[in-house]
């Protein structure tokens, strides 16, 4: 069989299948605050900027309106953000914590800290090489952003 073929040989399977791991790895830290994987991510961007709007959030998380509506939705359902129309442009949505969105915070400050005690290795507590494979997998997102979409042209 041709070495490029096979499954175990695949970048692309290897970051499929850690970014699975990873998810699941956070899945049992957030359940206690009532957040799924994705809806912690969107809580993230908020933390750090309240008020964004749905296309700047899908852009951030790189999600599509069609992903990201029906998680917001729920999200507004459960308390902590709410939508509103902004008052100089009616086509754009705008996003805002709630109290309880805000409050949230608190608990999910605990979230980073139990994971990185759960899987970090205890000869190296900073965590060198996560934050050089972090940066590495942020350099090749850039370059896969920056390709043509059709490789052949």
């Amino acid at each position: 069989m041709n070495e490029w073929l096979k499954l175990d040989n695949q970048l692309c399977f290897a970051l499929y299948a850690t970014s699975r791991a990873m998810t699941q790895a956070y899945q049992p830290l957030l359940e206690p605050l009532g957040l799924t994987y994705p809806q912690y991510l969107v809580m993230l961007v908020l933390w750090e900027q309240d008020g964004v709007s749905v296309k700047q959030l899908g852009e951030r998380l790189m999600l599509d309106s069609g992903t990201l509506t029906p998680l917001l939705k729920r999200m507004e359902m459960s308390g902590w953000l709410s939508r509103r129309r902004a008052q100089d442009d009616e086509r754009r949505v705008d996003i805002f914590l709630t109290d309880a969105g805000r409050a949230l915070r608190h608990a999910a400050l605990a979230v980073p800290q139990q994971l990185s005690r759960k899987y970090a290795d205890p000869a190296n507590p900073e965590l060198t090489q996560v934050r050089e494979l972090r940066d590495t997998l942020r350099e090749l997102l850039t370059l896969l952003r920056q390709a043509p979409a059709n490789p052949e042209g």
